[in-house]
């Protein structure tokens, strides 16, 4: 791995797996037809291939296939489900969209683009790490009802977050928008094969998903647009061939999809299997830090937070953790030198320099957000590992302390 000994960001993306390469083979060698070209063998091939992908992507969602379009990622699917949206309403007027301030930068930065066009925004509150009713990062249905107005078209919710692993009550979210007729986005990039996931459970009528996130290929995700009651209509961003229903026009990537449908089977197969195993994993690396690292706190849910289901309210695979005494980006650069791979926060929101907006909503402080680092567990991820990288942390907190 290019001499990267331990590799602990996988909210960022993962390893492809060996499997889905296999998959995706064929379709980066011999069999290269454009799936748009059916007027001969190989185009047709290719676009058989590209729609068995499509039902078997579908199928691992609880969609149906004619409600899957492909494209190059979460952020397009986001893109064109709030920017689509947005367009299909403006005859209404500019209207109003509700999200949260703990979204990822696929939501934010386009809702802020429509803001600017005159769109009306509600960034609503998460519950803070001090919060007496509520796990910290967890959103309130009530305060999606509260804010909800005649011209309200969407609202927008992170499924399982990127930063702090903390899992919304979608389903509650979406039964108050669609009792006032509102549309429901759901971002489920971080969900697939970390949560059981069934579109119609969650009452979502768009939602988007990378497939780098599952471990298939990057530039390849999928966008899932209603189209039975409830059915949604979007305006497409792109105009070309009309390619996806017209919604996404352009060649489409043949060996990607393969590849994105392959990781998303593989993925909710080996949930039953994996997710156990990396919860054990997950919770062994913070026994060993706060065992390592006076201080040590968890951002976000407790680790072992349920609902009144017994579902848990964190991904398994996910820690954040603040470490005081510390300067966060020389611990950072410290635990690099080291070999090993973490991270501050989201991958899309690196080159920013403001600390983290997601540990900021929960009331850290900048200086405490900074000193805070994130580890996302894969399928992967060995025992060995873990141990290493707790001790690679706590060796270089002790050394930044004792400067």
């Amino acid at each position: 791995m290019d001499g990267m000994a331990i590799y602990l960001d996988n909210h960022s993306t993962t390893r492809l797996d060996p499997r889905v390469l296999d998959a995706m083979m064929p379709w980066l060698t011999d069999r290269y037809g454009n799936a748009g070209s059916t007027t001969h063998e190989m185009g047709r091939e290719a676009r058989a291939a590209v729609e068995r992908a499509r039902a078997a992507f579908a199928g691992c969602i609880g969609a149906e296939p004619r409600e899957i379009v492909f494209t190059s990622g979460a952020t397009e699917s986001a893109n064109i489900a709030i920017l689509g949206a947005a367009s299909r309403a403006r005859d209404r007027g500019p209207g109003h969209v509700v999200t949260f301030a703990t979204e990822h930068r696929a939501v934010l930065d386009p809702i802020a683009h429509l803001e600017r066009s005159g769109v009306a925004v509600t960034r609503l509150p998460v519950a803070g790490r001090d919060a007496a009713d509520a796990p910290p990062g967890r959103a309130s249905p009530g305060a999606v009802a509260a804010a909800l107005r005649p011209d309200t078209f969407l609202v927008s919710v992170l499924l399982a977050n990127n930063e702090i692993g903390v899992v919304q009550d979608v389903a509650a979210i979406a039964r108050e928008a669609h009792a006032r007729g509102v549309l429901v986005h759901v971002d489920c990039a971080q969900a697939v094969g970390r949560l059981p996931l069934d579109v119609d459970e969650l009452g979502a009528d768009l939602a988007s998903f990378s497939a780098h996130k599952f471990h298939g290929p990057k530039g390849a995700g999928a966008l899932y647009v209603r189209r039975r009651e409830r059915a949604v209509r979007l305006d497409p961003l792109v105009f070309g061939g009309g390619q996806e229903r017209g919604l996404r026009s352009g060649t489409l990537d043949v060996p990607a999809i393969v590849g994105l449908a392959a990781a998303a089977e593989m993925a909710a197969a080996g949930m039953a299997a994996e997710l156990p195993r990396i919860l054990g994993l997950r919770d062994r690396l913070w026994s060993r830090l706060a065992a390592g690292i006076a201080g040590v706190v968890v951002n976000g849910p407790a680790l072992d937070a349920v609902d009144g289901a017994g579902r848990r309210l964190r991904l398994v695979n996910n820690l954040n953790v603040h470490v005081p005494g510390v300067d966060g980006q020389t611990l950072l650069a410290t635990l690099a030198d080291a070999g090993l791979a973490v991270s501050a926060g989201s991958a899309c929101s690196a080159e920013l320099p403001e600390p983290s907006h997601v540990l900021r909503a929960l009331g850290l402080t900048d200086d405490e957000a900074r000193a805070s680092l994130r580890f996302g567990l894969s399928r992967f991820t060995t025992t060995a590992e873990i141990d290493a990288a707790a001790a690679a942390v706590a060796a270089g907190v002790g050394r930044l302390r004792a400067l």
